[in-house]
């Protein structure tokens, strides 16, 4: 058994970073399903997305470890693997961008509220990377609304700005 002298986070906000791990394990595996249903170089992009997901789900629980919380990942449901079009899959990707971004600030807010310093530290570093994340699916976004019809300058774009 490890013994451990550092800081121990609070049970509250330990609850709601479980939760968080199942939901970065839901965006891991909607990503795989995104890249499944596309074109080589977005496909390429979203297992990059999809892996970075995991990573994201793997550090808060090797924060919850580190400070001596239990570990408890929840189940998710199954990703969505139909579309209709390339810009739905898209549309989807931005929008769970901005679901984390929420839980990511109740999860700052949970910290800040239980005194648990720690905690708000660690999560200084997802919210600067949920500002990227939604302004990498935006543009996404925007690019493939306006280029439907010519897939070729959508994986261009992708190539171009999005390699991993």
């Amino acid at each position: 058994m490890r013994r451990y002298s550092g800081p121990v986070t609070t049970p509250r906000f330990a609850a709601a970073l479980n939760a968080q791990i199942g939901n970065e394990f839901a965006a891991h595996l909607q990503y795989v399903a995104i890249a499944e249903l596309t074109m080589p170089q977005m496909a390429s992009s979203f297992y990059v997305h999809a892996r970075e997901e995991r990573d994201h789900a793997m550090m808060m629980v090797r924060y919850l470890l580190d400070t001596e919380a239990e570990v408890t990942i929840p189940g998710s449901e199954a990703p969505i693997t139909r579309f209709d079009g390339v810009v739905e899959p898209i549309e989807l990707s931005l929008s769970q961008e901005r679901a984390v971004t929420e839980q990511v600030y109740a999860l700052t807010r949970i910290s800040r509220e239980e005194n648990d310093y720690g905690a708000e530290q660690f999560m200084q570093w997802f919210i600067k990377e949920q500002v990227e994340e939604v302004a990498t699916m935006s543009d996404l976004l925007t690019v493939v609304s306006r280029n439907t019809d010519d897939l070729n300058s959508i994986e261009d774009y992708v190539a171009r700005e999005q390699s991993g």
